[in-house]
């Protein structure tokens, strides 16, 4: 009944992130399907430029920035042209944003640990989540999952893969593995040694996505389905034993399932973020938008896949093991990571250091089994700091 009813209206959405990769993307999408949606809330980052634009196009009941002083620009420009909009900033504005039960669904699309209060609080208010921010589950994912339950929320994946394995199950009870597939990024066929004297112009040009420097950098060193694995293990409840990696470098099949019979299925399609997105802040519904192109088996002509080399791509196992291991393991192997990841893209180390000084900080973290929220955002605020002076000692 609510199902038909929310049918019968524009469902209404606020995106976390809308000036990012993701949130542009998003905000094409529902350009497609104006009849479809209304926007809530829009939150931006430090592109206060791109963050009005959107705000004068969509015409949300709140913006949000993510600093005082932007806050401040928000409000003359406000005055100036007579908007009505409620101008909010910080997480204190994110968390007002996620306890608006008007929304139906929220797009978590901001990177970092910033999304993480924000869809705690969203959840906390019984309001569905569309989540790309992959932080959220890697340093939480066992306490956000269980609030979700008990608050009856339904957290759709907007990752391809992720997607992909949503989209290919009937009954959970009935799946046997998960297979994440990767491209295997730009050093695919590139040599260890290559690998280490690689720049970051190589390391971000990905030959097969357009994405945010940070997971680009990820995606070349595998560490982004490192993280993927951990995010499925929360989102569908699979053991680390029954889920598989595999390389195909045409990124066609973006996942696929193995059920107790034997029987795979898998979801295909073109690289474009635009399907998954829109499934997601669509769910259950399906309507035509922006699609890249209807798919051709006889173009494509050739898939082809591969077990990972996890000599070159240490990152994937160590992701296993922190998985495993659980608690706060998790969360010192995302804050070691993303700072030696920064350090990276801040000429101030090589790429394969990114694994080294996450391997080394992770190996030195005493795990808390059952963490709390504040203990989870400790242990980030401690890892950050433990790696940020190892990659200056270096």
């Amino acid at each position: 009944m609510y199902y038909n009813k929310l049918m019968e209206r524009k469902k209404k959405i606020s995106i976390i992130g809308s000036t990012g990769s993701i949130g542009t993307q998003a905000l094409e999408v529902i350009s497609k399907l104006q009849d479809k949606f209304e926007i809530i809330a829009l939150a931006g980052g430090n592109n206060i430029d791109l963050l009005l634009e959107q705000a004068e196009k969509f015409k949300p009941k709140y913006i949000c920035c993510n600093k005082i002083e932007n806050h401040k620009i928000l409000k003359q420009v406000q005055n100036d042209k007579n908007f009505q909009w409620k101008i909010l900033h910080g997480t204190e504005g994110l968390e007002e944003i996620c306890s608006n039960r008007e929304n139906d669904i929220i797009l978590v699309a901001c990177s970092g640990k910033i999304g993480l209060k924000p869809t705690l609080k969203a959840i906390e208010n019984g309001i569905d989540i569309a989540l790309a921010n992959k932080e959220t589950l890697v340093m939480a994912g066992d306490i956000v999952m269980e609030k979700a339950r008990k608050n009856n929320v339904k957290i759709i994946p907007v990752d391809s893969e992720h997607s992909a394995i949503h989209q290919c199950i009937k009954d959970i009870a009935q799946v046997e593995k998960l297979i994440i597939t990767a491209s295997g990024g730009p050093f695919l066929k590139k040599t260890i040694e290559e690998m280490k004297s690689a720049t970051v112009e190589q390391t971000l040009a990905h030959p097969r996505w357009n994405m945010g420097k940070k997971i680009t950098v990820d995606s070349a060193t595998l560490m982004n389905k490192g993280l993927e694995i951990i995010e499925a293990h929360h989102l569908f409840g699979i053991d680390y034993d029954d889920i598989e990696v595999v390389i195909h470098p045409q990124s066609i099949v973006h996942s696929a399932i193995e059920y107790k019979d034997g029987s795979v299925i898998a979801q295909l399609g073109l690289p474009s973020m635009h399907i998954p997105i829109q499934y997601a802040i669509s769910y259950p519904e399906r309507f035509e938008g922006i699609k890249s192109k209807s798919f051709s088996f006889s173009e494509i002509a050739r898939l082809d896949f591969e077990k990972p080399d996890y000599e070159k791509f240490p990152t994937v196992q160590l992701a296993f093991k922190a998985g495993r291991l659980g608690g706060t393991a998790t969360a010192c192997l995302n804050a070691a990571n993303e700072e030696a990841v920064f350090a990276f893209l801040d000429g101030k180390i090589k790429l394969y250091q990114i694994y080294e000084i996450t391997k080394k900080i992770f190996d030195e973290h005493n795990i808390i089994k059952n963490p709390t929220i504040d203990d989870i955002f400790e242990i980030d605020i401690t890892t950050r700091e433990k790696t940020k002076q190892l990659i200056a000692s270096l």
